[in-house]
């Protein structure tokens, strides 16, 4: 029987990124097993990197994670120069991940009253791995490296990869890829050694990485807060996302997440970009413009492209995924990106991105509803579906796009074409809102999108609700055969605040959502758990995935049910916390009341952008902020929830302009306001 092949687990890893760069490692620091390594541009390009002293255990005892990739591993030599139980030798290991470049530094140290003599070998290897071959469980074949200025370089193709130790080594051995020291450490007496390794690629990165930040830091001061923290710890991640468009340097976008995901994603950067509004809109400005250069021009079957369409994914080579699906390396398989494009297009006009930028980006809006309009809808029923049409692409192409994402109440997986209902919502949004932005720029076609979204609001009022024994509700979608896929889901949560459910709509979404069965008390699960199918580690059948549970915290923010949004919000604050701040990608569905810390998903990305950014959103429903700069006009709630007493808020902006928020110990609101604009206070 052969091996089965395993995705690798993540959760146990220190992992550091500075995009397009990314490491993972053991706790006590070795790149040695699974997914570890150093990586850079999807190709890993150290997959062993191990220091010690043979024959001596080296025993991990402390790590301290700093910002911006800066790690430090402390780590006790057992028996080495000790003379009673306590330890006296140890080596620290210093890591700095850079863009293209790790550096370690090493210092050993004998706090012992007798001499330490070790070799201290350092062991190198590099396997070239592509990224999907790693995700997949498999490891490459060891490329073996030549000796360079007294360290080692392995080359493959177009990849060179360079490793330097300061001072030379004493010995050297390119077959293993073994450098060593022969030391000798006197009582008291410390030594150190600088390990560099680089990366490069012939032709250069295929995103670069950004050398500023296109936000304000957010600040949260007074009472200690969980969510203070959380914001400032996805601060630094997210910094460490951030790429830029070769075709326009100046134009920044976040990488949707490490290892897995470290590239240009249609939705995940769209949805990133939109919930870091509130910091500014230069990163949407630069998410929208590199969507736009790569937005679809002709009908191309192989990749999915349409005329108008916004991308999946972009990767420098096709990918093989474990689920068989082979994806080209610009791909366009996603239904939601583009109406994604066009809410963040008006959103950002709304929080102050420049008029003359709003216009130059309006050909491509353009272009988008024309998308929405004649091929989004494949078979004239009016709603926008997806289905693989090459049978090499994903079968899902929402953001649940896992092959069982999508299935009955009874466990059944539903066949395309599938018609999301989020997808509906967000196309109903985009449209509304894109109407707004041709009126304001005196370009036609206003009225016909408002009509097209009420029409798209009966049909689906028509055909999306459902009841069972708890009442009326959404269901996820429709299959191909025009069926309501009927399971009950977080999908709800993005429906809200989007237009196109009633108040008496949008209150029975609330139910289903604060409801044990969705609501895990760490955030909302994706199934809920009473459907059959349902895991509470399956990917999209049960685990809780922050962006999500976010999103469903400002709609019901959106829709005015603030005391629905409070204890989801609650949870998520929770979830940050046990985490030390920096939420996955996603976590497991177990209930609150069943453990006490949200159970990891051994397999997820950390960080992710938009779990990272949700941290920004969850605050923004909090304070019920909301911005319209071109009318001058903010909005913010009267009163913030228990919990969110006596806090100044500082970093906000509104068109360039600084905002400050305080909460005073009963909890009343105080927003001080750039000069010319008002402020409605909600109740």
């Amino acid at each position: 029987m052969s091996a089965i092949e395993l995705q690798p687990f993540l959760h146990d890893a220190r992992l550091s990124v500075a995009a397009p760069s990314f490491c993972a490692a053991r706790p006590d620091g070795r790149i040695a097993e699974g997914a570890d390594g150093f990586y850079h541009g999807d190709r890993r390009i150290l997959s062993r990197l191990e220091v010690g002293v043979p024959g001596v255990p080296n025993a991990p005892v402390a790590t301290a994670e700093g910002a911006d990739g800066h790690t430090a591993f402390v780590t006790v030599l057992r028996g080495l120069a000790e003379e009673t139980a306590d330890p006296v030798t140890t080596l620290e290991r210093r890591r700095e991940l850079h863009p293209g470049r790790l550096v370690e530094r090493y210092t050993l140290h004998n706090a012992g009253g007798r001499p330490a003599r070790l070799r201290l070998e350092v062991r190198a290897e590099s396997d070239f791995a592509a990224m999907d071959t790693v995700k997949a469980g498999r490891s490459g074949t060891p490329v073996r490296p030549g000796p360079h200025d007294g360290g080692l370089r392995w080359n493959d193709g177009p990849l060179t990869a360079v490793l330097t130790l300061t001072p030379a080594p004493d010995h050297l051995d390119a077959a293993t890829g073994t450098l060593g020291y022969e030391l000798e450490l006197a009582p008291g007496q410390s030594w150190q050694a600088v390990l560099e390794c680089t990366a490069e690629h012939r032709d250069g990165d295929l995103f670069p990485p950004a050398d500023r930040t296109p936000w304000t830091a957010p600040e949260v001061t007074g009472r200690d807060h969980h969510l203070a923290h959380w914001l400032t710890r996805s601060h630094h991640d997210l910094r460490g996302l951030l790429l830029t468009d070769p075709l326009h340097p100046a134009d920044t976008f976040l990488g949707a997440g490490a290892p897995w995901f470290l590239t240009l994603f249609g939705r995940d950067s769209l949805w990133a970009a939109r919930m870091m509004l509130p910091l500014g809109t230069e990163l949407a400005a630069g998410t929208l413009r590199t969507l736009a250069r790569r937005q679809g021009r002709a009908v191309d079957p192989a990749t999915e492209e349409q005329p108008g369409k916004i991308l999946h994914e972009v990767r420098r080579a096709e990918q093989h995924l474990d689920t068989g699906a082979h994806l080209p390396p610009s791909y366009y398989g996603t239904a939601d990106a583009t109406p994604l494009w066009l809410i963040l297009l008006h959103d950002a006009w709304r929080w102050g991105l420049p008029a003359a930028e709003v216009e130059d980006l309006l050909p491509h809006a353009e272009a988008a509803l024309t998308w929405l309009e004649e091929y989004a809808d494949a078979d004239g029923d009016g709603f926008l579906e997806y289905v693989d049409s090459t049978g090499r692409g994903l079968s899902n192409q929402g953001w649940k796009d896992s092959s069982d994402g999508i299935r009955f109440r009874d466990g059944r997986i539903a066949a395309a074409p599938i018609a999301l209902s989020e997808v509906q919502a967000y196309a109903h949004e985009a449209a509304v809102k894109t109407a707004d932005l041709l009126e304001a720029f005196g370009r036609p076609g206003a009225e016909h999108w408002r009509q097209w979204a009420e029409r798209l609001g009966e049909r689906f009022r028509d055909r999306f609700w459902t009841e069972d024994e708890q009442g009326r509700y959404p269901v996820v979608a429709l299959d191909g055969d025009k069926r309501p896929v009927d399971s009950v889901t977080s999908n709800l949560g993005h429906l809200l605040g989007t237009g196109l459910l009633s108040p008496g709509e949008s209150a029975l979404v609330a139910q289903r959502l604060t409801a044990p069965g969705l609501d895990s008390g760490f955030g909302l699960r994706t199934l809920d758990a009473a459907t059959a199918g349902f895991n509470p580690l399956g990917y999209h059948t049960g685990s809780v995935w922050p962006h999500d549970t976010a999103v469903a915290v400002h709609g019901l923010a959106r829709a005015g049910r603030h005391e629905d949004a409070a204890p989801l919000a609650d949870g998520l604050v929770r979830a940050a916390a046990a985490f030390e701040h920096r939420l996955p990608e996603l976590f497991a569905g177990y209930p609150r009341d069943r453990y006490t810390r949200p159970v990891p998903y051994p397999a997820s990305c950390r960080p992710q952008a938009w779990s990272a950014a949700a941290a920004v959103l969850v605050l923004q429903a909090v304070l019920g902020l909301a911005a319209d700069a071109p009318g001058r006009r903010l909005w913010v709630r009267e009163r913030v929830p228990a919990g969110y007493e006596s806090l100044r808020i500082r970093g906000l902006t509104v068109a360039g302009l600084p905002i400050e928020v305080e909460t005073d110990h009963a909890g009343a609101v105080r927003l001080r306001a750039p000069r010319g604009f008002t402020v409605t206070v909600l109740s």
